[in-house]
């Protein structure tokens, strides 16, 4: 599945590892990626594409201000946590 800005990726491999992060831009040999928090929209982290995996969610970066993204991604987080613990 090819990566485009406002998809929602969980990252494989680095000190992120099982976080959720927004792409907020790309280019030819990264993604950048925003959670809120540690990363803003502003200063994105830098990132190769094959350390992150594709979820099905994507969301509209433009006028998205930290704060609206820390509150999705904890959503989501919590959301995939439950999810876990039903199952095990």
């Amino acid at each position: 599945m090819p990566l485009h800005v406002g998809m929602v990726v969980q990252a494989c491999a680095g000190k992120e590892k099982d976080g959720f992060y927004l792409i907020v831009d790309t280019d030819q040999k990264f993604v950048f990626l925003a959670d809120g928090r540690h990363r803003t929209i502003r200063k994105p982290k830098r990132k190769n594409p094959r350390h992150v995996r594709p979820t099905q969610i994507i969301w509209n970066p433009d006028g998205m201000t930290d704060k609206a993204l820390r509150q999705k991604l904890r959503l989501l987080k919590e959301g995939n946590k439950f999810v876990e613990r039903r199952f095990d």
